[in-house]
């Protein structure tokens, strides 16, 4: 089964195209006009095994808020379409992904109901140029979008980008678990028979 999607989404302050490709190799290409956040989509793809192309262009003249909600939202929806009629999902997923002296773990549940915890304080204003805040932005478009439960803890950490690499890592690693085909499974994951 080759589970793929392109989605397109265009407003007056962002274009955001994301093409995806769930048994994949880990292949991308992003470009978001955004350096640091172009290496956390690259070790999302990376890790979750995921082939995705990112392209956006948006409003950065002003700030990256907008751009990267944007390419969230994008990127939930496509997860969302690529997955289709969820049969055979594993459904949740969980990891726990070290980065030097950072630890995150990150649990979801694709369950047609969105909802974050966000437990990550804040370690520094700015990370490569990217405002810390923005990684929650990011993650609400993206399960709001996909319709996922979605936990992101920080355990431990003092470096900036090494929490928020551990968390970008960790999100793919249990997002590749929860789309996986579990072979036992015929229907959805579910006791109601949809999600």
């Amino acid at each position: 089964m080759n589970r793929i999607a392109q989605v397109t989404r265009k407003t007056r302050e962002t274009e955001v195209e994301v093409d995806l490709c769930l048994e994949g190799k880990g292949k991308c290409r992003v470009s978001t006009g955004i350096p640091f956040f172009d290496h956390m989509l690259t070790l999302f793809a990376t890790h979750g095994l995921f082939d995705i192309n990112i392209t956006a262009q948006g409003d950065l003249e002003i700030d990256f808020h907008h751009t990267v909600e944007d390419i969230g939202i994008t990127l939930g929806q496509v997860f969302k379409k690529a997955l289709g009629d969820f049969k055979g999902i594993r459904r949740f997923g969980s990891a726990a992904v070290p980065m030097d002296e950072a630890l995150t773990t990150v649990a979801l549940d694709i369950s047609g109901r969105s909802h974050l915890i966000y437990n990550v304080p804040k370690i520094q204003e700015k990370v490569g140029g990217f405002d810390w805040e923005l990684a929650a932005c990011f993650l609400k478009g993206f399960s709001d979008h996909l319709g996922i439960t979605l936990h992101v803890n920080m355990h431990y950490g003092t470096n900036g980008h090494h929490v928020l690499e551990s968390v970008f890592k960790a999100l793919a690693r249990a997002l590749d678990e929860a789309t996986s085909l579990d072979p036992h499974r015929e229907g959805v994951p579910s006791s109601k028979g949809m999600l």
